[in-house]
């Protein structure tokens, strides 16, 4: 069972993604907040135009406070990204993150499932679904990449 806490912070995030519905051009809205000790400590939405991505914004803003800590994302991390950057996979494994909870899976070439690989090949704690069917409307229009990103 998912302790209280955790649906309060996804519900955040969800709010933050809401807020920019429809401004993120090809890219999904997607929210992110990352937790330390019952408190925010970095929050954010994918900004208009869709970068930068609302993981990264919110480790900005988190700091070094980010190792150990929880992030909330409405949306799998991606697992690469089209412009050849850091994905947000590999940035929240780096910072140091704990865990990662995100509400729905995200089947773009640049995510589905390989952002969840390198989280979990950085011994991150991963779980997908929580409170998915509240931001699964988030989706509803989302056309992800089809293109398959360059392979390694």
């Amino acid at each position: 069972m998912t302790p209280p806490g955790d649906e309060t912070w996804m519900r955040r995030a969800i709010a933050l993604a809401r807020a920019n519905l429809g401004l993120t051009g090809d890219n999904p809205s997607v929210g992110c907040v990352i937790v330390r000790d019952g408190m925010a400590i970095g929050e954010a939405a994918t900004a208009p135009g869709g970068r930068p991505h609302a993981e990264e914004q919110a480790l900005d803003q988190a700091g070094e406070a980010a190792r150990g800590a929880a992030a909330y994302v409405t949306l799998e991390p991606c697992g690469e990204r089209s412009a050849g950057h850091a994905s947000c996979g590999e940035r929240l494994a780096s910072a140091g993150v704990a865990r990662v909870f995100a509400a729905c899976a995200d089947p773009s070439a640049f995510a589905s499932g390989r952002g969840v690989e390198r989280l979990r090949a950085a011994g991150v704690h991963y779980n997908l679904g929580l409170l998915q069917a509240e931001a699964a409307p988030l989706y509803v229009d989302y056309q992800p990449h089809s293109r398959a990103p360059p392979e390694r």
